[in-house]
Formats: C-alpha cells, sequence, structure tokens
C-alpha cells in the first residue's frame, strides 16, 4: 500500500472543501438556491451576459452541469437567455430582478461565512494558506489527464 489515509492531503483538502460546502448550503438555502445556483449567480452578477461555456469554466462544473443549473434557474426566473446580438446561436445571461434579490440575500450569508472562516487566520496565515493552495494547485496542473 502506498500512504496511509492519515497522510494524504487530498483526504483533508476533500474534507474542509465538503464541510465549507455544507455550511455554505445552509447559508445560501433562505434564498431558494443551492451553492451550485449561487456560485452561477455570483459570476453573472460579476459578468452579465457570459456565455453558458465560459460560466462552467468558471464555477468549475462540465457543461452539461451548467445547462441543468441554467435550467432550473430559469424556471425559477432567476436569469433570463436571450441570443447575443452578433451570434444568434450563443445564449446571453442575465438575472432577473428576482435574481438579483436572490443573489443578494444568499451572497450576503455566503460572504459571512467566508468572512467567519478568513477571520480565524492572521494576515501572514491567510497570506501563506493560500500561496500553499496554489501550490498545491500547480503540483496538479503538472499532472497528466485524460
Amino acid at each position: 500500500m502506498g500512504m496511509p489515509v492519515g497522510e494524504r492531503l487530498g483526504a483533508d483538502i476533500k474534507r474542509v472543501e465538503h464541510e465549507l460546502m455544507g455550511v455554505k448550503q445552509v447559508a445560501v438555502r433562505p434564498a431558494g438556491l443551492t451553492v451550485a445556483q449561487y456560485s452561477a449567480l455570483l459570476v453573472l452578477a460579476e459578468q452579465p451576459g457570459i456565455s453558458a461555456a465560459e460560466l462552467a469554466r468558471r464555477c468549475r462544473v462540465t457543461p452539461q452541469t451548467m445547462t441543468t443549473i441554467l435550467r432550473n434557474l430559469e424556471a425559477a426566473e432567476l436569469i433570463a437567455r436571450e441570443p447575443h446580438e452578433l451570434h444568434r446561436n450563443v445564449l446571453e445571461t442575465r438575472l432577473t430582478e428576482a435574481g438579483r434579490t436572490a443573489f443578494a440575500l444568499a451572497d450576503e450569508r455566503a460572504s459571512a461565512v467566508e468572512r467567519q472562516l478568513s477571520e480565524e487566520f492572521s494576515d501572514e496565515e491567510r497570506q501563506t494558506l493560500r500561496a500553499l493552495l496554489a501550490r498545491c494547485s500547480e503540483v496538479l496542473a503538472r499532472q497528466p489527464r485524460d
């Protein structure tokens, strides 16, 4: 056997990510959103009109998953999708008024979770943690993928 489970960084990273997503799910639920839907609205609030493909990349989900997320957000009338002015086969996605309202509530609550987590660390510790996570990403980006 390779490494003992207790020495595998991947298990620690996955545990913390799972815990963060669980707490955020509780935080965004009053807005009627899932974490995935909140993530999509967060990107759309920052970059209205973004394509579904780019939105999927920014939210780190597959295009198929993003299609489902967008379909559900559209059914809830939180987003509107219209053909691009020049590229008719590209749909631009924007928040509706209801979407902006739901996003504002969810973002207030999700930001509070992030703030609470961040406040557990000094500025130096946050910088170190970010640098270490960036190094993890760099190592993993060099690994072969299929």
